[in-house]
Formats: C-alpha cells, sequence, structure tokens
C-alpha cells in the first residue's frame, strides 16, 4: 500500500520518512531505478513508500514528487523561505552579504525574509534607514529584540505552511531567535536548543522538525558560501529585483549596468528611484563574478 511522507534526514542512502498522516517514522531504502535514472534523493523530497517492516518501521521509497526548489549546498528540497536575520550591531549588518543572501534566493526561486535583529542596540533612524531600503523594493522586513523576545510573534506567524530556514551570520543572535520563538526545548529532540547552548553549530546534515502539520524548520549546517557564481555574469541585475524594469531604457544591447553612461539603471540611481548604495553593492559582486571568471582561464 502507498503512504505519502517527506525525507527529514538521510545518511548513506538510508532515508528517514516522515508519513505525511500519521507522523510515523520509518527508515526507507530507495528503489533501484532512481540509481538507474540518475536520480538523486533528498532531504524535503516528498514521496511515496510502502511499508516493508511493521515492526522494524522499515520500508523502501517507490515514488518522489516534484520539487518546487531545490538548493545544492546545503542540499535540500522544496524549500520555501529562508529567513536572512542581520544583526543591527555586534556584529554591524554587513548588507553586502544580505544583498548576496537575496541573489541567491531570487535564484532559487525561494522567499527571501529579512529580520532586523538586536534592535535594542541601535539608533531607530539608522535602522529604518536600512529597512526603509529593503521595503521599499517589496520584501518583508521583521524588527526583532530576540533576548526581550519583541517581534517574535510575527516571525513566527510567517512560518505557518512554509518549510523555513534561518541563515545568518556568527553572533547575529540566530539561535536565540530560535529559541525565542519556540521556547528552549526548540524541537521534539531539542537538538537545535542544545547545539545553541553548547554555543556552536555542529550540524552536518540537514534535518526537518515538524513544527505542525504543514510548518517545518529545517535545521542545516548553513548557508556559508552563498554561492552566486553559477549567474551568468550578464544576468545578475536581474536577482536585483528592483533593477529589472529600468534595463529598457539602456541605449545599448548587453548593458552591463556598471561602465555604460546611457544606462537606464544608472539613471534610475541618479534620480533616487535605485538605492545608490544597493547598486553599488551590485556593482561590488559584479566585480568579483568578473574576477572569478577571469581567474578561469
Amino acid at each position: 500500500m502507498q503512504e505519502e511522507g517527506i525525507i527529514i534526514s538521510n545518511a548513506s542512502n538510508t532515508y528517514v520518512v516522515e508519513d505525511i498522516k500519521s507522523n510515523e517514522i520509518l527508515k526507507c531504502n530507495a528503489r533501484g531505478k532512481f540509481k538507474e535514472q540518475g536520480t538523486s534523493l533528498t532531504v524535503g523530497d516528498y514521496v511515496e513508500y510502502e511499508v516493508i517492516d511493521s515492526e522494524k518501521k522499515e520500508g523502501v521509497i517507490n515514488t518522489v514528487k516534484d520539487r518546487k526548489s531545490y538548493i545544492k549546498r546545503p542540499k535540500i528540497a522544496n524549500l520555501t523561505q529562508i529567513i536572512l536575520v542581520i544583526s543591527m550591531k555586534m556584529p554591524k549588518p554587513d548588507l553586502l552579504m544580505l544583498d548576496k543572501q537575496l541573489v541567491f534566493a531570487e535564484l532559487n526561486g525561494i522567499k527571501p525574509i529579512i529580520c532586523l535583529n538586536k534592535i535594542d542596540l541601535e539608533d531607530e533612524q539608522y535602522i529604518q534607514s536600512i529597512a526603509s531600503v529593503y521595503r521599499k523594493i517589496g520584501y518583508d522586513v521583521y524588527e526583532t529584540n530576540a533576548n526581550e523576545k519583541i517581534g517574535i510573534d510575527g516571525i513566527r506567524n510567517i512560518l505557518q505552511g512554509n518549510i523555513t530556514a534561518f541563515s545568518g551570520n556568527s553572533g547575529v543572535g540566530k539561535s536565540t531567535l530560535i529559541n525565542a520563538i519556540f521556547g528552549e526545548d526548540t524541537t521534539k529532540q531539542g537538538v537545535i536548543s542544545q547545539k545553541n547552548k553548547r554555543g556552536k553549530n555542529t550540524t552536518t546534515s540537514t534535518y526537518l522538525y515538524k513544527i505542525d502539520e504543514t510548518t517545518y524548520l529545517a535545521d542545516t549546517p548553513g548557508f556559508s558560501t552563498f554561492d552566486v557564481n553559477e549567474i551568468e555574469i550578464e544576468e545578475l541585475y536581474k536577482y536585483f529585483i528592483e533593477f529589472v524594469e529600468y534595463e529598457k531604457d539602456c541605449e545599448f544591447i548587453g548593458c552591463t549596468h556598471v561602465k555604460e553612461e546611457s544606462c537606464g539603471i544608472k539613471k534610475a540611481v541618479s534620480e533616487g528611484k535605485i538605492s545608490k548604495e544597493r547598486y553599488d553593492r551590485f556593482c561590488k559582486i559584479y566585480s568579483e563574478l568578473k574576477e572569478r571568471e577571469a581567474r578561469k582561464w
């Protein structure tokens, strides 16, 4: 009998599957046809399986459903949103990293949500100067103080019905934020909260934790590289989503939007329609991609 489940972890080609209806956990192997077809299963995949041994809770995966999204590093399927945690102070906001994260999310078709944490440590005017840039583009921006649980309800609400990962540099308060949302016993096993208490991330593989019937939290080894290198350099501007509408005003076909004078995007920057600081970070990422491209040869 075919059952439906989601892969919540895997190791050495053994997949831990959680049944969608019963929440029962089974260890499953995959049919040989997947290897023959060159199909790789991963955490987050929705699958159809059948039980082989009900006492030992073992099964076999017969079918994998189409993915809504897929990330190679860390490997995870069907992630629907990434909460990008930025510290307002200690450490200071890394907006270049934030823009790389946004490019990464846009590239992979995953909704990015920006969380400005530690708002108690910074001036309100400075916080709003950052928040307003991204809200104007159309991104959701949440302001939190995880230690005092300020703004936590808003983050908790947007998790509903999604598979969500949290991302952020060391020290931004990601661990405190997760514990503020879910309590000290963050997951059924308490794995995330226990790791956080040790003060270091020991995750080596991705794991999904079920929060409710339609809500999962992805515990991952992190999006440390935010590899945007696979983007064709001339396509980069498309992932700065507010740039796209001004590309039609460029005089030259194949405009790089960096050096040309008659550039619709640069004109929009000069007119205040695009943030000058965000445009400068676009140029920085463009330059990094160009340097890497040159090193290939």
